[in-house]
């Protein structure tokens, strides 16, 4: 019986068999940059055309869901421009806060003070975890973001509690509901472990662990009630699946251990909340994760995002779909790097076709990009992979 996309998705995240393999990777936000209709700045900052982007470039490769990574934005965001400046290299946002927005052409946009400097972090010796909005640095924002200021959100709000959210914050989920009904829509929220990364900066956060480890357990446990604040936030508007954005808890950080420390007891509580929701939880973490996929199933994961292949990362879709795939469900393992940007068409082809080989099998599996899809990507390129599940993907 032929599924729409939203039937599909559902399906495969609850290892029932669908029509199809379904697809659904997602897109650098340079690649919306590149070759989509919005200006770069009012997709990072306009919720609409955000929203009016992820739907557009859904419905133009055939893709059977996307995912919301934006957090929301009021709707008088622009009152806080001081001034507005567009070149070949991209567009110059500066604040009447005094600081400065650049967005590149084809990346992500990223946020300086007035004199040009990196933003400031948290100092791990100073803060407490009795005092989070202590630890909100200058244009740091809750969601691991950087904007001009909290916008409207006073400074010393308690975001662990759900009241402290205003109506905004939601509404890239509502809209994008309204507008997809038929496709599955995914909320992002940030594992606790990627806050800390983020307040103290990632090489310095990585020495916190280290000097004072109780500290950091104490503000990962003040940032996941956060997280939870947030999941209530969301819980009402519809959401098919939440993805825990925890991308630096891989190998090439921290070990093993370090993960089952600082990663685990936390993200298990996340994914509790997310339970009470209704819709399956699944995990992105970029890299060199293939060690350590039986602790994400401590975490009570339902599935796990990216599943870099070598030598991007340490996957090998096969031995994990044997160990695990009755516990997980799969979306990715297509390096998008090697495979997609820089493969000629018969390497590409047959890239998409061994994964579909592999993962269909006893359902389960989303083919999609391990991590995000490369701005530079041809847009055939992507979409040919829904082509070729539609062609070598079937069930029946």
């Amino acid at each position: 019986m032929a599924m729409n996309s939203r039937q599909r998705m559902a399906a495969a995240m609850r290892h029932e068999t669908p029509d199809r393999v379904p697809v659904m990777c997602q897109l650098a936000l340079g690649h919306f940059f590149i070759h989509g209709k919005e200006k770069p700045s009012d997709v990072w900052f306009d919720s609409a055309a955000y929203v009016r982007t992820i739907c557009d470039f859904r419905r133009r490769y055939g893709f059977d869901g996307f995912l919301i990574n934006l957090p929301g934005r009021p709707a008088n965001w622009r009152d806080a421009l001081q001034n507005y400046e567009r070149n070949s290299k991209g567009e110059t946002l500066t604040w009447k806060s005094g600081l400065r927005t650049f967005v590149p052409c084809d990346d992500n946009a990223y946020t300086l003070t007035a004199s040009g400097d990196p933003l400031p972090r948290a100092d791990y010796q100073a803060v407490s975890a009795d005092d989070m909005p202590g630890t909100r640095t200058l244009g740091y924002v809750w969601n691991t973001f950087h904007a001009p200021s909290l916008w409207d959100i006073p400074a010393q709000a308690d975001l662990a509690d759900p009241a402290s959210y205003p109506d905004w914050f939601t509404l890239p989920l509502r809209l994008a509901r309204a507008a997809e009904p038929e496709a599955s829509v995914h909320q992002e929220v940030f594992s606790p472990f990627t806050h800390l990364m983020e307040v103290f900066g990632y090489e310095t956060a990585l020495m916190a662990l280290m000097d004072e480890p109780q500290k950091c357990h104490a503000m990962l446990q003040a940032y996941t009630a956060q997280v939870i604040a947030e999941l209530k936030c969301f819980a009402p508007h519809g959401a098919d699946a939440v993805l825990i954005s925890s991308a630096f808890a891989g190998a090439g950080f921290i070990s093993r251990d370090m993960y089952r420390e600082f990663v685990v007891p936390y993200e298990k509580q996340v994914v509790a909340e997310i339970r009470r929701m209704g819709v399956p939880s699944y995990v992105h973490t970029c890299g060199a994760i293939g060690d350590r996929l039986d602790l994400m199933a401590e975490s009570g994961l339902d599935g796990v995002d990216t599943l870099d292949p070598p030598p991007l990362g340490t996957v090998d879709l096969a031995k994990a779909k044997a160990d695990f795939g009755k516990r997980f469900f799969f979306k990715g393992n297509l390096d998008a790097v090697n495979e997609m940007l820089r493969a000629d068409d018969a390497t590409f082809a047959e890239a998409v076709r061994k994964r579909l080989e592999i993962g269909m099998p006893g359902g389960g599996y989303i083919l999609s990009s391990a991590c995000s899809v490369a701005p530079r990507v041809e847009p055939g390129r992507l979409v040919k992979i829904v082509e070729m599940a539609e062609r070598w993907g079937r069930y029946a």
